[in-house]
């Protein structure tokens, strides 16, 4: 027995950040196979650059923290259906979060650099004729509801993403555009990878949540799927969580 969805945004133009890897990656392949126009950016000069294939993409190369590369890029787009802001990382160019060199890097690179993009692209996100309008999608985080004393500023940028996709859902409810978050658990990419093989830390974490298991990047991408479609038209201003029932223990 088979219960598979499917969408389609032929026609539609998406931006993923961060989409070189992980979760990134699986939203704009499931967008591609879906029929938009994606364009993907990472912070190496080329697409070639990536093991990676990215050829179903637009590549763009962009750090957020580079204020006026993202203000151009954000500048350069004539119209937007679709905006997913995925890039982050943790541990900013090697530095201790609980510095405040650390914090601030943190906060530059997973908060403030989606805030910068999202509003300088309102003009292109309001152009949009989507079904259910256009749709800003914000990867947050189970950090966002916990403390984590490893990554502290990863933790507070996540939870202050989760507020401006409140705020800016509230801003621009009347202007067509909804915004949206998804908040995966576990889930099995190269940034969790460095807990396999220690299978003491990996326990520990999946014993926080009801499946016991890692999600998979595909799981993620298909709540993001959902949230940018005309079937969640009704939705915005919510979080999603895909955390195999983190929250509900």
């Amino acid at each position: 027995m088979t219960n598979a969805i499917s969408f389609d945004f032929s026609g539609t133009s998406v931006l993923v950040t961060g989409g070189t890897s992980g979760i990134g990656h699986a939203v704009a392949k499931a967008f591609a196979d879906t029929g938009a126009a994606v364009t993907v950016t990472g912070t190496r000069a080329t697409a070639a650059d990536y093991d990676t294939d990215l050829s179903a993409f637009t590549f763009q190369q962009l750090e957020m923290r580079d204020h006026p590369a993202v203000d151009a890029l954000a500048a350069s787009l004539a119209t937007l259906d679709v905006l997913v802001n995925n890039a982050g990382a943790n541990f900013p160019d090697g530095l201790d979060e609980w510095s405040p060199e650390g914090f601030s890097a943190s906060l530059a690179m997973n908060v403030e650099g989606a805030q910068r993009l999202t509003v300088g692209a309102r003009p292109a996100l309001a152009s949009s004729s989507m079904t259910g309008g256009a749709s800003v999608v914000n990867v947050i985080s189970m950090m966002s509801y916990r403390a984590t004393t490893i990554v502290p500023g990863y933790s507070s940028s996540k939870a202050a993403l989760l507020a401006l996709t409140r705020n800016l859902a509230l801003h621009w409810v009347n202007d067509g555009i909804r915004v949206n978050a998804v908040a995966p658990g576990l889930i099995d990419t190269p940034m969790t990878a460095p807990m396999k093989p220690f299978p003491e830390m990996l326990d520990a974490e999946l014993a926080k949540q009801a499946m016991r298991r890692m999600g998979t990047v595909e799981e993620v991408a298909a709540a993001v799927l959902f949230l940018s479609s005309g079937a969640s038209s009704f939705t915005t201003g919510t979080a999603f969580a895909v955390d195999g029932g983190f929250l509900a223990l």
